[in-house]
C-alpha cells in the first residue's frame, strides 16, 4: 500500500514515512493510491471480530489493510495496547446508545480527555513511539487546536520517548475546562502556545512551518492534526464499529451525522464508505461557521476571514478553513491532482474561494458519496440539549447537540438508522449546559479542581517566525 499527494507530487511513500511527515512536500495531503475494498465475506469477518474479540481486533483488521510496513504481530500489539477498558472506561470502547426512533448516539468520548479525538490520538502516540524507537530518531510535533485535539494529543504524547509537542491554540477562545486540561500539564516534553487570533491563524502557522521544508527537515517537524493520515485512518474504525452494532445483517444500511469543522471526522466516514461499508448518508453538521454546509448546498467553498469567524458555544467547530476538505475534493474531482492543486494552492490563496456548483461532478456528489449537510445555532443547541435531557434523561455536549439537531432533519422515515457521532462529554462545555439546563453537568472525579491547577503556557502573536524561534529554543 503506497500513498500519494493530493497535489500530484511524484513520490509514492509507505505508511510509516507519512506517519512522521504530515503534509506532503508540495503542500498536499496524503491518501492511499486506492481504497481497499471490503466484500460481504470480509464485512462478516469484521462483524465477528468486533462482537467476539472487541474493538482492538476490529482496529487491527482494518488498519492492516492500509499498513504493510509494520509487522502484523507488532501492529496487533499496538492496537491491543491502545484500545483497552482501562484507557477508555469500557470494554465496548464505542458503545451505541438508542436515543429515539431511528436515532442513535455512538459514544466516542470515553478516553482520557473526554473527547472523540482520543480514539485516534491514543493510537498515534503509540505508533510514534514505536516507529521512532525503530529508527532511533526524535520528532517535534507541531499542532493546532480549537479545543479537543490539543489535550488529546498532549495526553497521548506526554512522557513518550523521542517526542516533543508544540501545541498552538487560539488565546482565550477555548472553554475554561479545555484550557485547563492542556495548560495544567507539567511534562517537560509538552509546550503550549496560545496564539493571539483564531484557530485558523494557528492552522496557518502549522502549515507554514510544515511547508518550510528545510526547517521541517532540520527540526524533524511532524503533525498530529487530522492532516496526518494515520489519525484519520484510526477514525475510520469507529464507523465500522457503529455499523456492526446497529445492524444484524450486511444487507442493512446506516447513516451517520457528524459534527465537523475541519472535515477530518467526517472524512473518515467518506473513506469507510469508499471501502464499501454500507453507509447511506453522511450528514455534515456545522455551527454558525457554516463553510462546509454552504459548500454542500451550493458548491461554493468560501473561506472566512478571522474577523468573520464566529465565536460560538460549540468552539471546536469555530473553523473557517477545513484543512481536511482537500482529500474529499480530490476524490470528487476524479483524483485530478492538477485541478486540486489549482483550487487549494492558487484559487484559495488568491480569491479565498472556489465554486464547483456548475461542475457535473458536484451535481451528483450526494448520490455518489452520500453527503448532505445542515447547520445549528446557539439557540438550536440550547433547545436540543434541553429537549434531549427532558425527554430522554441524557445530557449531551454542545457539538453533539449540533449533530442531533441536524440529524433529526435528515433521518427520513427512520427505516435506516441514523447514528450521531458524539464528540465530547458535557463537562467540557459546562457554561452552556448550565445555560440550557439550569445545572452543571456531571464532572468525572479525576478532573475535580482542574481549572485551579498551575498553568504552563506561552502567549504570542500570530507570527510564524516567533513560533519557529520558540521551537528552536526548546529543542536545545
Amino acid at each position: 500500500m503506497l500513498y500519494l499527494s493530493t497535489r500530484g507530487h511524484p513520490d509514492r511513500k509507505h505508511f510509516c514515512d507519512i506517519l512522521l511527515e504530515g503534509l506532503a512536500p508540495d503542500g498536499g495531503l496524503y491518501l492511499p493510491e486506492r481504497y481497499p475494498q471490503i466484500d460481504d465475506a470480509q464485512l462478516t469477518q469484521l462483524r465477528k471480530a468486533y462482537h467476539e474479540q472487541g474493538y482492538a481486533e476490529l482496529a487491527f483488521q482494518i488498519l492492516q489493510l492500509f499498513i504493510d510496513d509494520i509487522p502484523a504481530a507488532d501492529l496487533h500489539a499496538l492496537c491491543a495496547k491502545t484500545y483497552t477498558a482501562e484507557v477508555f472506561g469500557t470494554g465496548e470502547i464505542v458503545p451505541l446508545r438508542h436515543l429515539e426512533d431511528g436515532l442513535w448516539l455512538e459514544a466516542l468520548s470515553n478516553g482520557p480527555t473526554l473527547a472523540f479525538k482520543d480514539m485516534a490520538m491514543q493510537l498515534l502516540g503509540n505508533l510514534f513511539e514505536y516507529e521512532l524507537a525503530r529508527r532511533g530518531e526524535t520528532l517535534n510535533i507541531l499542532g493546532a487546536t480549537s479545543g479537543d485535539t490539543g489535550s488529546a494529543a498532549e495526553y497521548a504524547m506526554k512522557g513518550k520517548q523521542g517526542v516533543r509537542v508544540f501545541m498552538t491554540s487560539p488565546h482565550g477562545r477555548m472553554s475554561p475546562f479545555q484550557q485547563a486540561q492542556m495548560f495544567s500539564l507539567q511534562d517537560e516534553n509538552i509546550h503550549n502556545i496560545a496564539i493571539e487570533g483564531v484557530f485558523d491563524d494557528c492552522q496557518d502557522i502549522v502549515k507554514a512551518v510544515s511547508n518550510d521544508l528545510d526547517f521541517k527537515r532540520q527540526y524533524k517537524i511532524g503533525t498530529v492534526n487530522s492532516i496526518n493520515w494515520a489519525r484519520l485512518l484510526a477514525q475510520v474504525v469507529y464507523y465500522f464499529a457503529g455499523y456492526v452494532q446497529a445492524t444484524e445483517t450486511n444487507a442493512e444500511r446506516v447513516s451517520f451525522t457528524v459534527p465537523s469543522g475541519n472535515f477530518g471526522n467526517v472524512c473518515a466516514g467518506h473513506v469507510a464508505r469508499s471501502m464499501g461499508l454500507p453507509i447511506d448518508k453522511l450528514v455534515v453538521a456545522t455551527n454558525e461557521n457554516d463553510v462546509l454546509d454552504e459548500f454542500f448546498r451550493t458548491g461554493v467553498y468560501r473561506v472566512r476571514s478571522s474577523a468573520d469567524t464566529h465565536e460560538t458555544s460549540s468552539p471546536s467547530m469555530d473553523i473557517s478553513k477545513a484543512s481536511n476538505f482537500e482529500r474529499f475534493v480530490f476524490d470528487l474531482l476524479g483524483r485530478d491532482a492538477a485541478q486540486t492543486r489549482a483550487l487549494f494552492g492558487d484559487a484559495l490563496s488568491k480569491q479565498g474561494r472556489f465554486d464547483l456548483g456548475q461542475d457535473p461532478r458536484f451535481a451528483d456528489a450526494a448520490a455518489r458519496y452520500g453527503f448532505e449537510s445542515g447547520m445549528s445555532t446557539h439557540a438550536d443547541r440550547l433547545a436540543t440539549i434541553r429537549d434531549t435531557f427532558q425527554r430522554h434523561g441524557v445530557t449531551i455536549d454542545t457539538h453533539t447537540a449540533d449533530g442531533v439537531k441536524v440529524a433529526r432533519e435528515h433521518r427520513g422515515d427512520g427505516t435506516v438508522p441514523m447514528i450521531v457521532l458524539e464528540t465530547a462529554l458535557p463537562i467540557k462545555f459546562a457554561e452552556t449546559i448550565q445555560e440550557a439546563l439550569g445545572h452543571s453537568p456531571e464532572r468525572p472525579a479525576k478532573f475535580d479542581g482542574i481549572e485551579d491547577l498551575p498553568k504552563r503556557v506561552q502567549v504570542m502573536p500570530a507570527d510564524v517566525q516567533q513560533v519557529k524561534a520558540y521551537i528552536v529554543q526548546n529543542c536545545k
